[in-house]
């Protein structure tokens, strides 16, 4: 077997804070079902929403040396927030492809909207980046854009509260803002927002186009892929473990979650010490 063949048979390392990646593996799932997955949701230090981007930055670094052990082909940093804040920390020190969440998103957005006025929702450590702004700014000069935090987002989120009148209130009460500019597009900027989408799109009414940074960043993975010829041409053999799944915390928790979302379901997740990487 070829260096490139053995390349292209290796697993793609996606991470998150914690659970909300799990969006981003289920569409990598979907749009890629030959691909082998590789997931580490940081459990013991989530969230990583409220933390400073240099605490964030060398959270990123450590599980991108336990990627690295892992020998994945690529990393997907599929948390917002570590995407706003260690991305290029990565790009710069790992060789190896690496895609985030907020580019692909981003580039979505331009390409849906009809006013120039997008709106994003996410963390405070997302939003206080910039990063979107400064991002669709670079592209498209005369968007605008509107960016509010949502931090009951995640909480309501993992209690599983995703068709509850308490998250519609919360969801009301956060979105009213971005109703009356009038944004014609909302990207979901934390990779928890999908899960309750159909909340989100119900107040903001059909004429707002919602973008999923999730699926945008699965479609990017799969260009990139082919791109560098790293695409795995086949389906892994039958006993061949597809997705392992660590944490480095809570395992019962995040396997319970895990298997509310993912049709695939998990049968464990390893505890491992991050802070040994």
């Amino acid at each position: 077997m070829g260096e490139q063949e053995q390349m292209r048979d290796r697993p793609i390392g996606v991470f998150d804070s914690g659970v909300g990646g799990l969006t981003v593996a289920r569409e990598i799932m979907r749009q890629l079902p030959n691909e082998r997955i590789v997931y580490f949701g940081d459990t013991a230090r989530v969230p990583y929403g409220s933390k400073s981007p240099e605490t964030i930055t060398r959270f990123s670094r450590q599980i991108a040396h336990f990627l690295q052990t892992q020998n994945v082909k690529a990393i997907v940093i599929a948390c917002n927030s570590a995407s706003s804040c260690a991305v290029e920390a990565l790009e710069q020190e790992m060789d190896l492809p690496i895609i985030d969440v907020v580019r692909p998103g981003a580039r979505a957005a331009i390409a849906a909207t009809r006013n120039n006025k997008i709106g994003v929702i996410a963390t405070e450590a997302t939003i206080g980046s910039g990063i979107y702004s400064r991002y669709i700014k670079e592209q498209d000069c005369d968007a605008m854009v509107l960016s509010k935090a949502c931090p009951l987002f995640v909480p309501l989120v993992e209690e599983g509260l995703w068709e509850d009148p308490v998250t519609d209130e919360i969801a009301g009460r956060y979105l009213a803002e971005l109703i009356d500019v009038g944004i014609d597009t909302l990207i979901l900027g934390c990779t928890h927002y999908p899960i309750i989408r159909s909340t989100i799109g119900r107040i903001m009414g059909d004429s707002v186009t919602l973008v999923n940074p999730a699926y945008e960043t699965a479609r990017e993975l799969k260009r990139l892929l082919q791109e560098k010829g790293l695409e795995s041409g086949h389906r892994p053999g039958l006993g061949t473990e597809l997705y392992r799944f660590f944490v480095s915390d809570a395992a019962d928790k995040f396997q319970k979650f895990a298997n509310s979302i993912l049709t695939y379901g998990i049968l464990s997740a390893k505890v491992i010490n991050i802070d040994e990487y």
